[in-house]
């Protein structure tokens, strides 16, 4: 979606605020594509803070379901995000793109697509996981040892000490 900031760099002083909806349903990235479980309308706050300079302050809050990085169980999570970033109009770009952020805008509009998925990637997290203590899946049947221990054999040898158990097992009588 396209807002148009013409009104907030012409006009010193100018404060504009704007709720936007989050239509997606589902949310893709490189990470995968996600479904949209709760969002909340995007509340910016556009700000001309100096000749053709613009403030865009923002807040948005939405739950994505994801899988446990460890266990793969479904997990809600829930991204809370504030930002705030200064846009120039096009005519003051090539003076200042060390100051401010330019790949927002198209012209004097700003996409705000392209914010909220920047912002979302910046905030996106390690690690997902059901819980703190997750103990994840076994690495040889696959049940979640969450639900209980599923009684297979784990232990795996040091590779470092298979010189040594095979000189024991050279001298071992039969």
């Amino acid at each position: 979606m396209l807002v148009n900031l013409t009104d907030v760099f012409t006009n010193e002083g100018k404060v504009i605020s704007k709720e936007i909806p989050f239509e997606y349903e589902e949310y893709s990235c490189q990470m995968g594509t996600f479904t949209v479980k709760e969002k909340s309308p995007i509340v910016l706050t556009l700000s001309n803070i100096g000749q053709s300079k613009a403030m865009v302050e923002g807040s948005f809050k939405l739950v994505l379901g994801m899988n446990c990085d460890r266990c793969l169980k479904d997990v809600d999570y829930t991204f809370d995000l504030s930002f705030s970033v200064d846009v120039v109009s096009p005519e003051f770009a090539e003076y200042s793109e060390d100051e401010v952020d330019t790949e927002f805008m198209e012209g004097y509009h700003l996409n705000v697509d392209a914010l909220i998925d920047n912002e979302i990637l910046l905030n996106w997290p390690m690690k997902i996981l059901c819980m703190d203590s997750c103990k994840g899946i076994c690495k040889v049947c696959g049940k979640n040892l969450n639900d209980g221990e599923c009684g297979c054999d784990d232990f795996v040898p040091d590779p470092r000490m298979a010189a040594i158990k095979d000189i024991f097992n050279a001298n071992k009588e039969v």
